[in-house]
């Protein structure tokens, strides 16, 4: 029997070692920081056996930049409401390097609250992300399934973990920060292209039009080989600009797909204007490259104009694929206006923009403002 046991608890061992493998080796595998999260939440969920899983990154200013779920599903995380502030045990961890389990996380002193919708949970294991003696991230188990409480072997296992984790999320950051300044060096040429070729082009159009104008009345034969000449200056530099204009589509977009793009576009807002930004996606899967793009510069100005025009105190940003449709949703809460305005359209100039995007998508696209807000929102086949 003592030998049947030690085989028993060997062969456990293995396996536990080997979904540590596993993870882990998923990780090295991933260069974005959002997939790396959420493979990190899952893997904790997983290993230890906990009904619920967490795993937050603070903004630094009382707030949650990133709040990862293992075990909920959508429609219960749009219940809960917004993501968490960071106080009581979820703020503990984040302030302190030692890991925390109990038994009831109801009877800790400070343990505060839950949202209505929120489930009601009992044990519960805390394990700070430590990097470079800085808290980045803390993972959050609650449930243990078949258990009353996380064991002494679960927290080591999360520990373990959070070691990986802490060197995966910086060298995913590290990668993404090289490839943002990538980008900038792109666009840097990119503009030189447009002075260098695109804007010679159109000085020379200028002259040759000017050319034209006089000899209109001395030799109109001459004027019009001047204004054919015009015609094919102006149609190569628009050629020229097509495919400028292409080069400039996110890098990300080609190689990340439209959601991840599309969420690290609504962070860096996010950070830049101060304003709360929301981005949800469901069932969403890569998409044809021009349906992706076009959808993507449709995202852009719907948000574009939230931030520049609305004062909006939140804007929400849904994507998702239903009955063979894209849909996208721009929400916000500021001051509404008259999508048929021309005074309104000639400040909101994206408007124009957006419609001829939703044209050639064979899309609908539906602007419904009020005083309470304004939503724009995309319907765009698959095919």
């Amino acid at each position: 029997m003592a030998q049947l046991s030690g085989a028993s608890e060997a062969g456990s061992d293995n396996s536990l070692l080997k979904a540590m493998s596993d993870a882990v080796l998923a990780m090295a595998a991933e260069l974005r920081v959002d997939s790396i999260l959420q493979r990190l939440v899952e893997s904790a969920r997983a290993l230890v056996q906990a009904k619920y899983a967490a795993l937050g990154i603070p903004d630094g200013e009382g707030g949650f930049a990133q709040f990862i779920t293992s075990g909920m599903s959508d429609d219960l995380m749009r219940a809960i409401g917004p993501l968490p502030r960071t106080h009581g045990l979820l703020a503990a961890m984040l302030s302190e390097t030692a890991p925390f389990r109990t038994r009831d996380i109801r009877k800790d002193p400070r343990f505060e609250w839950w949202p209505a919708a929120h489930p009601r949970m009992k044990s519960f294991l805390g394990v700070p992300i430590v990097a470079k003696g800085q808290v980045i991230a803390a993972f959050y188990l609650t449930d243990k399934i078949g258990l009353d409480e996380f064991t002494e072997d679960d927290q080591s296992i999360i520990e373990m973990l959070a070691a990986h984790a802490a060197i995966a999320i910086e060298n995913a950051r590290l990668f993404e920060r090289s490839r943002e300044l990538s980008v900038v060096e792109e666009r840097n040429r990119l503009a030189r292209e447009l002075h260098d070729s695109v804007s010679q082009t159109l000085f020379s159009i200028s002259l040759m039009a000017d050319a034209a104008a006089t000899l209109v009345d001395k030799d109109p034969q001459q004027a019009r080989a001047r204004l054919q000449s015009v015609r094919d200056v102006a149609s190569a530099a628009v050629e020229e600009m097509r495919s400028l204009i292409f080069e400039l589509r996110p890098a990300e977009l080609d190689a990340d797909g439209l959601a991840p793009t599309l969420r690290k576009h609504v962070d860096v807002l996010r950070r830049v204007h101060r304003t709360p930004i929301e981005f949800s996606e469901s069932e969403y899967r890569r998409l044809a490259p021009r349906i992706e793009a076009e959808v993507f510069r449709i995202a852009q100005e719907a948000l574009n104009n939230a931030l520049k025009h609305s004062g909006a105190e939140r804007i929400d940003v849904r994507l998702a694929v239903v009955d063979g449709k894209v849909t996208l949703l721009v929400a916000d809460d500021g001051k509404g206006f008259d999508p048929s305005d021309a005074q309104a359209r000639s400040t909101r100039l994206g408007i124009t923009s957006m419609e001829e995007r939703a044209d050639a998508l064979g899309a609908e696209l539906r602007i419904e403002s009020s005083e309470t807000g304004t939503r724009v929102q995309l319907e765009a086949p698959l095919e």
